[in-house]
């Protein structure tokens, strides 16, 4: 029964209770969750048991960020429930979970003629894609932006139908109780929320349901060592006791494993291979070919992979890249290639002559090296597929596997699972598609686990880039006045956005992005400093390389770019560096409150000559609604901000960074041990980004396969990670990219400060010191 527009669509439950969905589009779905017995649904997410337990659903993927975690945090709060008796169920692909937020800013992906009509976090239009799609996606640091809302809503509808069970028995009005700790109290009463919850499903919620005026949020000062965290991560008891379930760990009846050897980028077709030789290894049951894959099935996936080593596979290629040629093309794009203007602050450079100074930086092909290879179980039987793999995006992974094997939508069915770290990695569904495709010739489950060799060669490397960043200075006091970048990249974005949205092959995304600017490949680029006059240039280029998303994306490499020029800038003029950015930022004092507070944490030296000690700052949101817009009366949005203040110097065989400070500013903070970790896991990983990561590339494959080949930091290489951060009560900013998009450009200044040399490509030792 549909009540409003912005309403509550009720019905009943498989096992009874309520079905509840809150959108701004009326719609009914089906029950996305199939209560027990024993329990009761309400709403699309959580059920109460007869024990007391509250189960919430979590419609995005767990892959390290704690979402698993956050989402039964707010709705326990907003419920009143006991958090020892919250559980988690990954919530099936449903309409009642989109991602507004995400389908809005990815609306030139999936509507590139006219995105700007659902842009805006609140279009109708975003709406109704993604409860039309069902669009259910992770990605942007967007969970909470999305589902925040809607999951205290839905908590607080039931806390209320709770409330009304136990008045009713004691015959007082329901405003007149309390919900907290998973009970029911009137004046010395107290009922159970296992004690009322069947009857409690036969109430029907009152519209608006009464939410807390106050949402959940905890304080940015560090716990007593004899406090414990309130809402301890519920996913780590499994994780330390290894029953945390992985696409690795399915096992199914019959099932046989599946190893895969990818041809390089630029492959035309599979032009040999030995199958004499795979057959005379024990446990092999099956040889399938693919024109650009050949995969061998096993009774182990030792059996399987000893196999396809035998096969030795041989691939004809036609204009594979190499490292060389990647430069070369990416060299003549930045100096000869025509460039679109993707974003303007004031003026543009169209007045401003000649630039006071102009420097270059280089950025290479990096790798994800996450722990998990891309792995994926598939089922297929009487018409039927079965999928369980970790995604971002599963109703595309779903969808692609089934049009590969030739199923409606209809006919297949994907089971969630975690994913051991993906930083963007499972956006990608390639392996999905391998697995069902390896069932369907296999005619029995199949598990498919690529190894990490394989990973390298057909995983979606972060593209390249080039970038000239000019600069105007004052003549009073060296502050830039004006500053442009002209990057050449491929269309990274839009790219991703062909093989996501449309199921393009990855060499049929590169030809239809060739030539395309890329916006959405510069989010953040319009920076946070005062410089009255930006101009943002790209020169879209085909490196042949298929390329993907990654963990700080576009503000990754702009904070590397713009915070490295920038303290070029107060060098040239002879300028301190935490001053120079801190008379650029009157228009974001939050951000200057972190520099302030980074520099007390560190004792910042001032950046001085063989102090070894880099500054950079960044912000990522804050283009609208927080009065750095130039529309001030658009929707707010979540802001993060970060300082960091970095302590490096040249090591044995590389970079030795002793120590990383930072201050954070992210609004409210939900759950501030997860914040804390996902700094600190920032700030390491971007650590990797500046000091490796990167493949080079030889006749379409890189050259190393093997994380020993990454220079990635060891335990060894840890450095001191200090962070504090600062009180807030804007909306919940994601921690999880801010700290990669600022460890690189404080680690390059630090090094500049101790080496006296000026580092301007990644990785900083690719260089050499």
């Amino acid at each position: 029964m549909q009540l409003s527009r912005r309403g509550l669509l009720a019905g009943a439950a498989v096992g009874g209770g309520l079905v509840v969905a809150w959108s701004l589009w009326p719609r009914e779905f089906e029950t996305p969750l199939s209560p027990g017995r024993g329990e009761w649904a309400f709403g699309a997410w959580l059920k109460i048991a007869h024990d007391g337990v509250v189960t919430v659903a979590v419609p995005q993927l767990e892959m390290g960020q704690g979402i698993t975690t956050l989402l039964p945090q707010l709705v326990a709060a907003e419920l009143g429930a006991d958090w020892r008796q919250i559980a988690v169920e990954p919530a099936p692909v449903s309409g009642a979970y989109a991602n507004v937020p995400l389908a809005a800013k990815w609306a030139p992906l999936w509507m590139p003629m006219m995105p700007g009509l659902a842009e805006q976090p609140d279009a109708l239009l975003a709406l109704r894609y993604a409860q039309e799609e069902p669009f259910n996606a992770t990605a942007e640091g967007l969970s909470l932006a999305a589902f925040e809302g809607p999951a205290r809503e839905a908590a607080a509808a039931a806390r209320a139908m709770l409330v009304m069970a136990a008045a009713e028995r004691w015959g007082v009005a329901w405003e007149e109780c309390d919900a907290h700790s998973g009970f029911v109290f009137h004046n010395g009463k107290q009922l159970s929320f296992a004690a009322l919850a069947g009857d409690a499903s036969r109430f029907s919620p009152p519209d608006p349901p009464p939410i807390n005026p106050q949402p959940y949020g905890e304080g940015p000062g560090l716990l007593a060592e004899d406090e414990t965290v309130p809402y301890p991560r519920l996913d780590l008891p499994a994780k330390v006791d290894g029953s945390f379930l992985f696409a690795g760990d399915v096992r199914l009846p019959n099932m046989i494993y599946a190893a895969i050897h990818h041809g390089p980028v630029g492959t035309e077709e599979l032009s040999g291979f030995d199958l004499a030789a795979a057959r005379k290894v024990r446990g092999l049951v099956q040889v399938v070919k693919n024109p650009r894959w050949i995969a061998a099935l096993g009774e182990t996936w030792w059996a399987a992979e000893q196999a396809l080593k035998a096969l030795k596979p041989r691939f004809k290629l036609s204009a594979a890249p190499d490292s060389d040629t990647i430069e070369q093309k990416l060299d003549n794009a930045l100096l000869k290639g025509d460039a679109v203007r993707i974003a303007t602050r004031g003026g543009g450079d169209a007045a401003l002559g000649e630039p006071s100074v102009t420097y270059r930086y280089d950025i290479a092909p990096a790798t994800h090296a996450t722990l998990e290879t891309a792995s994926a179980t598939a089922r297929l039987a009487d018409g039927r597929l079965e999928l369980w793999v970790a995604s971002q995006a599963p109703e595309h992974a779903r969808r692609a596997a089934g049009r590969a094997v030739g199923l409606s939508d209809r006919d297949v069915v994907l089971y969630p699972v975690g994913a051991g770290g993906s930083f963007d990695r499972r956006l990608e569904h390639d392996h999905s598609i391998e697995a069902a495709v390896l069932a369907q010739a296999a005619g029995r489950p199949v598990q498919l686990i690529w190894s990490r060799a394989q990973e390298a060669v057909a995983g979606r490397p972060r593209a390249p880039l080039a970038c000239l960043a000019s600069g105007w200075t004052a003549q009073e006091n060296g502050s830039p006045t004006g500053l442009r970048l002209r990057v050449a990249m491929p269309a990274t974005v839009r790219e991703f956005g062909k093989r996501l949205f449309d199921n393009k092959t990855a060499e049929a995304a590169l030809r239809v992005t060739d030539s395309t600017a890329d916006p959405l490949a510069f989010e953040g680029a319009l920076v946070p400093y005062a410089i009255p006059d930006i101009a943002i240039d790209h020169v879209p280029v085909n490196v042949g390389l298929p390329s993907g998303r990654m963990r700080g994306n576009a503000h990754a490499y702009l904070a590397f770019t713009v915070e490295c020029f920038i303290d070029e800038l107060a060098k040239r003029v002879g300028r301190e560096p935490l001053s120079y950015r801190m008379e650029l930022l009157g228009e974001d004092p939050r951000l200057a409150e972190c520099l302030q507070r980074a520099a007390r944490m560190a004792q910042w030296d001032g950046g001085a000559d063989k102090s070894g000690q880099g500054i950079a700052c960044w912000r990522i949101g804050g283009d609208r609604g927080t009065g750095n817009s130039a529309e001030p009366d658009a929707p707010e949005e979540a802001v993060a901000r970060i300082a960091c203040i970095a302590t490096a110097h040249a090591g044995d065989g590389g970079v030795k960074v002793s120590k990383l400070a930072a201050a954070v500013d992210l609004g409210r903070i939900v759950n501030l041990d997860i914040a804390r970790q996902q700094i600190e896991g920032g700030l390491l990983f971007g650590m990797g980004l500046a000091t490796g990561s990167a493949f080079s590339y030889s006749k379409g494959a890189p050259a190393s396969g093997r994380l020993a080949g990454l220079a990635l930091p060891r335990l060894g290489d840890a450095p001191e990670v200090t962070v504090e951060f600062i009180a807030g009560n804007g909306l919940p900013a994601d921690p999880g990219e801010i700290g990669v998009a600022v460890a690189a450009p404080a680690i390059a200044n630090a090094l500049q400060s101790a080496t006296g040399l000026r580092m301007r490509r990644l990785p900083l030792i690719s260089e050499g010191i």
